[in-house]
């Protein structure tokens, strides 16, 4: 049997692929994910503020981030992959209690980003999900998130 025999096939319904091109160059779009100061400033659906309670920049580093939207906070929480400046960031977290409890099942997110000379194409990745509702759920917050992504590079 080839290598190809031994794949895991990740379930389509409960994998989320979101692309977006910015109109940046790949290192503004880096050090927005990259640096915690800036990060803040644009993570987080619209309408949502975030503070970085713990972010450790290196592969197996814990990060921490609390999201005040209108409905109350939100605690994401997880550990760094891996981290190759300035084109791919791995991380796996999941969702907390205030108390830094988990309230959910990890998932994966992989982030590249490729220079297009003068932007920047990103590639999110998340997966698994325990359901289709929570993919969906995911899609609308990252895609209102990349939103404020744009926003931001566009004033900085």
């Amino acid at each position: 049997m080839g290598a190809a025999a031994n794949l895991v096939r990740e379930p389509a319904d409960r994998v989320l692929v979101i692309t977006r091109v910015f109109d940046a160059p790949r290192e503004l779009v880096w050090n927005a994910w990259a640096e915690p100061e800036q990060m803040v400033k644009w993570i987080g659906p619209h309408g949502f503020t975030s503070t970085m309670e713990l972010m450790e920049r290196w592969p197996g580093g814990r990060y921490r981030i609390r999201m005040r939207g209108p409905d109350g906070d939100h605690w994401t929480q997880g550990i760094n992959r891996e981290i190759v400046p300035p084109e791919r960031l791995v991380f796996e977290g999941c969702w907390a209690d205030a108390e830094g409890r988990p309230v959910g099942p990890n998932t994966t997110v992989t982030i590249i980003l490729e220079n297009l000379g003068g932007k920047t194409k990103l590639t999110l990745h998340q997966a698994m999900f325990e359901s289709v509702t929570a993919r969906d759920d995911h899609e609308s917050g990252w895609n209102s998130a990349l939103d404020c992504l744009a926003d931001y590079l566009a004033i900085i």
